[in-house]
């Protein structure tokens, strides 16, 4: 995988000159996957929406972590409640 296209050349293709490096003062976006564990569900159909209206749902799991701007905000699969900005 060819990880400089995944990260700087589509932050820089958007315009996010803050993201897609890891040095010191840039905001870090970052998942950590295990990919031994890593599954797709199978889709469902969730009818949440106003008026009844329904969207398509489908889970991962694999993701141990999820970290935005350096705040840990997603650990195995469960939110914790950090939201960086707030």
């Amino acid at each position: 995988m060819d990880h400089q296209k995944q990260t700087n050349d589509t932050a820089s293709l958007y315009g996010l000159n803050d993201r897609g490096t890891l040095p010191n003062r840039k905001r870090a976006d970052i998942n950590v996957i295990d990919y031994n564990a890593l599954t797709l569900h199978g889709p469902k159909m969730a009818h949440d929406l106003p008026a009844g209206g329904r969207r398509l749902l489908q889970e991962a799991t694999g993701y141990d972590y999820t970290i935005v701007a350096g705040t840990i905000t997603r650990q195995f699969g469960q939110d914790t409640g950090q939201r960086p900005g707030d």
